[in-house]
């Protein structure tokens, strides 16, 4: 019984950390009859952890931190976080998006590079907390982005802008690399939206 009670409290407070996404400002009522998207991610406002650390301040305090512990270590994984972005985080947000449209057979693809696509959405990735997992303990990542569709010819020309706040990144068994949960996070962001565009666009 004290095991059933643990898992519920777990259950409710994982519920109570769950996704936010709330519409800004627009509608969907655009993307009716479109077959493809472009994306593209920007850091530039990006802050990390409960200090809202910049990005720079947070790769230079743990490549420090991790350097101290074994030589060169910091460095490795300096170049690992940025690579991630690229090779991880972006492509499993896309993919999400993807895999929920085509399930549902919706017609309707988002990539990066579609410099043709009548509209583009920008995810401005602004927040991020990377998440733990030590011997006794883990707590998975939280993803928090600005979504922006804009006219690709005319980027001033907002469609939809959506925030989506916390989204939860964690790896099934649990992993040690900070960069894999923060991959979860997209993946979630992107499972959502794709979710949302089902909902609000027929």
């Amino acid at each position: 019984m004290k095991k059933i009670a643990i898992l519920a409290v777990l259950l409710v407070s994982s519920i109570g950390m769950a996704q936010k996404v709330k519409v800004k400002s627009g509608d969907y009522k655009f993307l009716a009859g479109q077959k493809e998207v472009n994306v593209e991610f920007s850091y530039e406002n990006l802050k990390l952890m409960k200090e809202e650390l910049t990005e720079d301040q947070y790769v230079a305090e743990r490549t420090a931190d991790l350097n101290e512990k074994a030589k060169g270590n910091g460095d490795t994984w300096a170049k690992k976080w940025e690579a991630s972005k690229e090779l991880a985080w972006q492509p499993k947000f896309t993919e999400l998006v993807n895999i929920v449209l085509t399930k549902k057979k919706k017609d309707l693809t988002f990539q990066e590079g579609l410099k043709s696509a009548k509209y583009t959405l920008i995810v401005d990735v602004v927040w991020m907390y990377p998440g733990y997992n030590v011997v006794m303990a883990k707590k998975g990542a939280k993803v928090t982005t600005v979504l922006r569709f804009v006219e690709t010819a005319n980027r001033s020309n907002v469609l939809l802008e959506l925030t989506s706040e916390n989204a939860p990144g964690d790896v099934f068994g649990g992993s040690f690399s900070n960069e894999d949960r923060i991959r979860e996070g997209f993946a979630k962001t992107g499972k959502t939206l794709a979710a949302l565009i089902l909902k609000n666009v027929k």
